[in-house]
């Protein structure tokens, strides 16, 4: 395995002074997609959050590119191109697809570097194009999970978490909203995706973390863990 552009060490985090990690520690190399997996409630978002920059760890240590990012706010880390697209998708309701897309391009001034990446995203989302001056509100839930994802691109992330895209989708939509992921890397994008989608995460990443009560309880290679007899048992139901 190559060097890996992100390496969370021993980190734990909390709300209010209650914990929620303890001792989270993973890897992400350039090129992969990795998917952090488990149940509801096993501290899956705390660690995007804490890794992006949204809440401040404990203790342990997140380091982007061999560089010590550990608590830098999750402004600085998208100038540094880590990007995070949070669960519920947040998207401006009331703006047009352009506008919502314009805005992940806050940290870029020039205007034909804007366009290009419209151009890029247009490309990997066509209706997204066809939509461009509709409002995010009149969407469906499909479409507005692939605008968010979209502009999470539109900042030109190295590294871009993707947080439950499935949620709140019908199961026709979330297929699709999967395979889009994994055109991403097209951009040259490292992808580390959290998914309560055991199975249908496990079937597109390279690699899974199993986090269970704020802990790593398995890792390693998807196939591998798919035909895991703990794994099978408590999330596929097998």
């Amino acid at each position: 395995m190559a060097d890996p552009i992100l390496k969370v060490t021993d980190m734990c985090a909390g709300y209010g002074g209650v914990p929620v990690l303890h001792g989270i520690s993973l890897e992400v190399c350039e090129g992969e997609l990795v998917a952090i997996v488990g149940a509801n409630g096993a501290g899956k978002t705390t660690t995007m959050r804490t890794i992006a920059g949204l809440m401040r760890p404990t203790r342990g240590s997140v380091e982007f590119y061999e560089e010590d990012v550990t608590g830098l706010p999750a402004h600085v880390m998208v100038k540094k191109g880590l990007t995070y697209v949070p669960e519920g998708r947040r998207l401006f309701q009331k703006l047009s697809v352009r506008e919502n897309l314009e805005l992940g391009a806050f940290t870029e001034r020039n205007r034909d570097v804007i366009e290009e990446r419209l151009a890029r995203v247009y490309d990997l989302f066509p209706i997204l194009k066809e939509r461009s001056d509709q409002k995010a509100e009149t969407m469906s839930g499909g479409e507005q999970q692939m605008l968010a994802i979209a502009r999470g691109l539109m900042s030109a992330p190295k590294l871009i978490l993707l947080d439950e895209l499935s949620l709140g989708l019908q199961p026709s939509l979330v297929e699709r909203v999967l395979r889009a992921v994994t055109k991403i890397r097209r951009f040259n994008v490292t992808v580390l995706m959290v998914e309560q989608r055991v199975l249908e995460a496990l079937e597109i990443a390279d690699r899974g973390y199993v986090i269970q009560s704020g802990r790593v309880v398995m890792s390693g290679p998807s196939g591998q863990l798919l035909n895991s007899e703990e794994v099978k048992r408590a999330y596929l139901g097998i």
